[in-house]
């Protein structure tokens, strides 16, 4: 929850990932809020009160999941409207002359995109979505321990720095 709060205000594309985890994490735990707070949130060395606060959030992500039937798979429409908002601003860069270095990093990611959807992303999705789930996928490899080619880590590098400069720009917009 203190994560999620930061990461949202200041790397919104590290938000979203950082969802997708905890989502994840609340499905590991079989959506049961006893587990996740006697098995998991101890690892942290919250306070009482900071357990009981973090606790409550996991509660209200449960219920949220559970009322959007998305307890298997998929991601909360919270998560998904920030996803929505990034592709939105997305457009918004590629279309604006004074971004060149934006537009530069999106064509440098572009080859990768594309093959991306042509093997396997999902093409009902918007592009950034495609961009943030292969991300989510190349941490999740590392951290199971399992190996990474380097193909992967090359391809993966452009998107990355998009993601970035679009979480910047995001987040400059918000502030502005």
């Amino acid at each position: 929850m203190y994560i999620a709060r930061k990461l949202r205000q200041s790397h919104v594309t590290a938000y979203v990932l950082y969802m997708y985890q905890v989502e994840d994490i609340i499905r590991a735990y079989g959506l049961d809020l006893d587990r996740i707070c006697y098995q998991y949130l101890p690892r942290f060395n919250y306070t009482k009160e900071q357990q009981a606060e973090v606790g409550e959030w996991y509660a209200n992500l449960i219920g949220m999941m559970r009322d959007e039937n998305i307890q298997q798979k998929g991601h909360l429409q919270v998560v998904r409207n920030t996803v929505l908002l990034l592709a939105d601003r997305h457009q918004e860069l590629l279309q604006d002359p004074k971004q060149s270095f934006y537009n530069a990093a999106y064509f440098k990611a572009l080859p990768c995109i594309v093959d991306l959807r042509a093997h396997g992303a999902s093409r009902e999705v918007h592009e950034i979505e495609n961009c943030l789930d292969a991300v989510y996928g190349v941490t999740l490899l590392k951290m199971k321990g399992q190996e990474v080619s380097e193909a992967t880590e090359n391809a993966i590098k452009p998107i990355v720095h998009l993601l970035e400069m679009l979480s910047k720009e995001y987040n400059n917009e918000k502030t502005s």
